[in-house]
């Protein structure tokens, strides 16, 4: 006879696991507003400027924002003597083509 399974236990390690990576994500956001010296601006311009990108439909303009991006990202890696963050690894791994909303939608 199979052992039960303890589903409550299950969701408490789901829902564990789902706040630390939730956690991890606001913080590499809070990094990435530093490193970009996006922490200088006053709170409601920066909101304005993310809730205009998001608005952005134009492909071209939308490109030319994830080839700075990802531009910022090497200039990052090299000034730390080689390795890419994990963000410029992804972008270079999938050729550039994820779906520029896809972090600002994925809550």
């Amino acid at each position: 006879m199979r052992k039960p399974r303890d589903f409550d236990s299950e969701l408490k390690a789901l829902d564990s696991k789902a706040r630390q990576l939730k956690h991890a994500k606001l913080q590499q956001l809070g990094e990435l507003v530093v490193a970009t010296g996006a922490d200088g601006l006053p709170v409601e311009q920066l909101a304005g400027a993310l809730l205009a990108a998001v608005d952005v439909a134009d492909v071209i303009t939308r490109e030319g924002w994830r080839q700075r991006g990802a531009a910022f990202f090497l200039r990052q890696g090299k000034a730390r003597g080689g390795a890419r963050p994990r963000a410029a690894s992804a972008a270079a791994a999938d050729g550039g083509t994820a779906p520029a909303r896809s972090a600002a939608r994925a809550e």
